[in-house]
């Protein structure tokens, strides 16, 4: 049993270890082809027609903003068709209907298409869209983006080039510094939209169209497939059946769509949740034909990776179980330096993960010392995050429910208790309670650690104990 232990957690650091050397691959990459931008696309002689599609479920408290900064895009109004795709049961029908009525009034082509059966979800309303959408393009945006006002025309031209399938545009932040939280999370998703889609896209690889801010080929839509409802990430799904079909992604960093961060914990676990089941899912859904596509063995591989990330949460699990039994174990072993290879590993992995984000941080704000503040409580927060997206990675596995949980939109600016006055909340998992467990575990891990000299383990089980307590106790109280 104890040989069983050591050698699962040493098979486990490790397969931790190859997920980290893959972000160090993405930062050479990014290194690599970061000048390599897009060449300048040929202007159309004529703009096309575009249909801005806006899916929405229950937003009322951010519908309008929405509608108002759609109603400043440059971009001329009788090539435009806003198209409000609304399952909404609430409040919301009124005032985007009210809303698309003030648009017409103003001379823009509007209309409101409100389904009282979700099928599909999300991709079900896309698809009822897209069915009537008078646009040969399409561009989506979630309810709780306010994009910049250049957007469509930074992303259109693009569409000069006939392979051209898809284009996105990166997401900006409304209320990046409204709380810890969303501190946190700008800085997990920067890193996303700069070294990951740059790198991959520019280096040749597969990236995803990020479910908003990105505008479409409606033939590709159409060829590729159109939108399907097996998984709770369409965009992933039908961004990759897409590119294996021979289209060309584009990502444009400099076209901006700023959209508001989920400033309550338990919404920002049900984003995260729906995100790692999704790409599970998709994994299920997907993997085997990229395993069998005609692609280059270079984008094969790193589109295993990228489908597959999510994985790394159920190991994280394994692991931070195993730490105190694999610690009270080296105490007993003859020689207990031949475990000493997990410090390598472990700072291989922590070290990918801090370079990756410090050069984000540098890249986009100019300013390292607020990148150096924040990270150790980023870097805590995704271990924290670790049994809610394990269980998702679970469930998108091995089951079958495809129920598209959306995150609540509060539409709160520099109100710091703002949402506590809004009627939408996620509830709280009963593993919120599990993560309270672990963070205590890690207490007396620590205790122990210190009691026997362990010196050199201490930084890392702190940050396992903070990321656990911190995700756990935040969801608790939060959904008081």
């Amino acid at each position: 049993m104890e040989t069983a232990i050591i050698v699962l957690y040493m098979v486990v650091l490790g397969v931790l270890g190859i997920y980290g050397f893959h972000r160090s691959q993405l930062l050479m990459l990014y290194f690599k082809h970061r000048g390599n931008a897009p060449k300048k696309a040929t202007p159309f002689a004529e703009l096309p027609m575009l249909t801005i599609q806006l899916p929405m479920f229950n937003e009322m408290y951010v519908a309008e903003r929405l509608l108002d900064g759609i109603a400043e895009l440059d971009y001329p109004k009788d090539k435009l068709e806003i198209q409000v795709l609304d399952d909404s049961t609430d409040e919301t029908v009124a005032i985007a209907k009210n809303k698309v009525a003030e648009l017409v009034e103003r001379g823009f082509d509007a209309v409101y298409i409100h389904r009282t059966d979700r099928t599909g979800f999300k991709a079900g309303a896309l698809e009822e869209g897209l069915k009537v959408a008078k646009g040969d393009f399409l561009m989506v945006f979630d309810a709780d983006f306010v994009p910049n006002t250049d957007v469509v025309m930074k992303l259109i031209h693009h569409f000069t080039d006939p392979e051209v399938g898809m284009v996105q545009a990166r997401w900006g932040h409304l209320n990046r510094d409204y709380s810890t939280l969303t501190r946190a999370q700008s800085m997990m998703l920067d890193g996303h939209f700069v070294i990951e889609h740059i790198a991959r896209n520019r280096s040749g690889r597969f990236f995803n169209f990020n479910g908003t801010a990105g505008a479409w080929r409606k033939a590709t839509i159409i060829d590729a497939g159109g939108w399907q409802h097996d998984t709770v990430t369409e965009d992933m799904d039908l961004s990759f059946r897409a590119q294996l079909r021979g289209w060309k992604f584009v990502y444009v960093p400099d076209a901006l769509a700023p959209a508001e961060l989920p400033c309550e914990m338990n919404s920002f676990k049900t984003q995260q949740f729906r995100w790692a089941k999704g790409s599970a899912q998709t994994t299920r859904k997907l993997l085997g034909k990229v395993m069998k596509a005609d692609i280059p063995w270079k984008v094969k591989m790193e589109l295993f990776f990228h489908l597959t990330d999510n994985f790394a949460y159920v190991f994280l699990v394994v692991l931070a179980a195993l730490q105190l039994p694999n610690m009270l174990l080296r105490r007993h072993m003859d020689n207990p330096e031949l475990l000493l290879l997990d410090i390598p590993l472990f700072m291989a992995t922590c070290g990918s993960i801090i370079v990756f984000y410090l050069v984000t941080h540098r890249a986009l704000y100019g300013d390292l010392w607020s990148a150096v503040k924040r990270l150790p409580l980023m870097m805590a927060l995704a271990i924290g995050l670790s049994i809610n997206n394990a269980r998702a990675v679970l469930e998108g596995l091995f089951g079958k429910d495809v129920e598209f949980v959306r995150t609540p939109k509060h539409g709160v600016a520099g109100d710091r208790d703002g949402w506590k006055k809004k009627k939408y909340r996620s509830r709280w998992s009963i593993h919120s309670l599990v993560e309270m467990g672990f963070g205590i575990y890690f207490v007396i891990t620590i205790g122990l650690a210190m009691f026997t000299g362990s010196w050199i383990s201490i930084p890392f089980l702190a940050l396992f104990m903070v990321g656990y307590l911190y995700v756990g106790t935040l969801s608790i109280y939060q959904a008081r």
